[in-house]
């Protein structure tokens, strides 16, 4: 496949993008402000994430073993203490 005949990447506006991740457009935007989130783009006013974004955000957060609770993490929003962990 040649890069011509790629389509183009997918844009989502923020309720779009947070139904792809199961969150609420609330936290995605609590996310954009803090600087936790995923990456964005502005086009006019408008705010809109990559699909390919989203899904590298959310990979961050893959884990293996509930045993390395910091390991592959996704931070919460900043001014939310993430839980606290007990051993």
């Amino acid at each position: 496949m040649t890069a011509m005949s790629q389509p183009p990447d997918c844009y989502l506006v923020t309720e779009e993008a947070a139904r792809f991740l199961r969150l609420s457009g609330r936290t995605l935007e609590k996310h954009r402000t803090s600087g936790t989130g995923p990456t964005y783009r502005k086009i006019g006013g408008r705010v809109v994430y990559a699909i390919v974004d989203l899904q590298t955000w959310a990979d961050g957060g893959a884990q293996v073993s509930t045993s390395d609770p910091r390991r592959g993490r996704v931070a919460p929003p900043r001014g939310r203490a993430a839980p606290a962990v007990s051993m």
